[in-house]
Formats: C-alpha cells, sequence, structure tokens
C-alpha cells in the first residue's frame, strides 16, 4: 500500500498552512478509501500490511520531506493489551516501523515519533507495518510533517489524515 503525498509547495509556503489545495493525499490500495485526493484521506488497511508514504512536490525547484508521522490513537489501548502490549506504548503509534531513508533504523523497529536532525533530512518514502491490534473501523488519525526547504516557516503540519483497519 503506498500513500502519495503531494504538495504544492510554493502554495503551502505563501500561506503557511497545508490547507487550501496545497496537499492532496492519495492512496493505490485495494479497499475503498474515503476522502482520497484531500488532507482527510482515510486509508482503509488489513492488520500486517505494509504502508510506505512517498512526498512529491509540485514545485520541482523546492524540495518536500516528510519529517515525522506519529499516531494518537482513538481508542487503541484496549486492542493492544488484548495482545500483550503495553497500553502506554500505543499512545504515540499505530504503525509499527521504520523510515525507509534512515540509515541506522533499516533493519529495526524506529520509534513511531521519527524526528530527524535538519541537516540529516534526507527522507523520501516512510513505511510501517499495521499492527494486529487495531481496532476495525475506528480511524487512527496521524500528524504529518514536512520539511519544505529551510527558514522559520519551512515545516508545516496536518493531522487529519487517519488509517482505519477493515
Amino acid at each position: 500500500m503506498n500513500i502519495a503525498v503531494v504538495v504544492d509547495v510554493i502554495g503551502a509556503l505563501s500561506d503557511k498552512s497545508l490547507l487550501n489545495g496545497n496537499l492532496c493525499l492519495i492512496d493505490d490500495g485495494s479497499f475503498d478509501s474515503k476522502n482520497q485526493g484531500t488532507p482527510d484521506l482515510v486509508t482503509v488497511v488489513v492488520p500486517g500490511q505494509v504502508v510506505q508514504w512517498s512526498a512529491l512536490a509540485v514545485d520541482l525547484q523546492t524540495p518536500v520531506e516528510i519529517r515525522s508521522i506519529s499516531f494518537v490513537p482513538a481508542d487503541g489501548a484496549a486492542g493492544a493489551a488484548a495482545y500483550g502490549v503495553d497500553p502506554a506504548a500505543v499512545a504515540g503509534s499505530a504503525v509499527e516501523g521504520v523510515d525507509a531513508g534512515a540509515a541506522d533504523g533499516a533493519d529495526g523497529a524506529a520509534p513511531a515519533d521519527h524526528r530527524v536532525a535538519a541537516g540529516q533530512l534526507d527522507l523520501n518514502v516512510w513505511s510501517g507495518v499495521v499492527p494486529p491490534y487495531l481496532v476495525p473501523g475506528v480511524p487512527y488519525r496521524y500528524r504529518l510533517e514536512l520539511q519544505m526547504y529551510e527558514g522559520e516557516h519551512s515545516v508545516l503540519h496536518i493531522d487529519s489524515p487517519a488509517l482505519m483497519c477493515l
């Protein structure tokens, strides 16, 4: 499953917002995801599925990269406890995985809130595995934080996209 994060970088930097048509999220999943092409994408997934996010800039002169993805579960603590997972650990994560751009995280689990120093920012693809304890039918919202070039207002985020298990 791939999720394309398409950003109008010039519009986003001008508006200081990922809204107003500056962000388009699209997935290629085989299930009926909702709100394709909007910042409110709800991607339908199944446990064990690999999800990859890729950032693409509409403006090819100004790069955009994923700075972090972090999850805030709706009610995942109960489902996590049933699988022997510490419910407190679910508070920051709905997808267990690594960012594909990190040199030291390619072979093991990384924290759900993947943050890197600005000088190390070269992340174009992030991926993770959907854990088995997600409650079906519950959207798990995530914060998508994007870095566009450098400067005071170069990092923007949005909290509206979600993953939802069948």
